[in-house]
């Protein structure tokens, strides 16, 4: 790598860096993702799929057939990584799938050396920093602080959850964060519930009545 370079990546901050990494590992596969996701959406794809392959033509009916056999030929645990990134990309809001093309587009002008480098960054992670980080960049920063309350969350309480932590300011989210660590874990699933049910104009309200007791 080239002086330049060199610096140009050691100028970046730590969280930038990691956030770089992240993005790079997962939106290498999320644009492109061509497997199947849910059973539902399994049935819905087979069903569009059968439709357009009547409107293919002959050579666009083998090129489809070759990217079918590659993903069968995917390890399992690979098909299954694959499916929870692209859960995840679906999970996020609109304004940041936008910010994280973006920050692809950039990571795509580096250097093969310095996206190998990130990527190598990314990978040193726990598994847990990984997982957190597929949350996008406003809550893959904060998802270690979380942890504790993002864990073990009902299906039907994660899309509510992770929209009401992604409106909070980063202030109020460290906040929630003090709290969340000093809640017995068998009283978690009440702080989730209790959050949930306040209004977004008294959330700053609850949290400082929260940690004064």
């Amino acid at each position: 790598m080239r002086s330049s370079e060199r610096a140009q990546s050691h100028s970046l901050p730590r969280g930038t860096a990691l956030l770089l990494a992240a993005l790079l590992a997962m939106l290498s596969q999320w644009v492109s993702a061509s497997g199947p996701e849910t059973l539902a959406e399994a049935r819905a794809l087979q069903e569009q799929r059968a439709a357009r392959l009547q409107a293919m033509s002959s050579e666009r009916r083998v090129q489809f057939g070759q990217r079918l056999a590659e993903w069968k030929a995917l390890p399992l645990a690979e098909r299954e990584d694959r499916r929870a990134r692209y859960q995840a990309w679906l999970q996020l809001e609109e304004a940041e799938r936008l910010r994280l093309r973006a920050v692809a587009a950039e990571i795509a002008t580096f250097p093969p050396q310095r996206q190998q480098a990130l990527r190598a960054q990314f990978d040193a992670l726990d598994a847990s920093q990984r997982r957190g980080w597929r949350l996008g960049p406003t809550l893959g920063a904060d998802y270690e602080k979380l942890q504790s309350l993002l864990a073990f969350v009902p299906s039907g309480q994660r899309l509510p959850l992770l929209a009401s932590l992604r409106a909070m300011t980063a202030g109020q989210r460290a906040e929630l964060a003090v709290l969340a660590q000093r809640t017995p874990p068998q009283d978690r699933q009440a702080l989730r519930a209790e959050l949930l049910a306040q209004p977004g104009g008294q959330l700053e309200a609850w949290l400082r009545r929260k940690l004064a007791r």
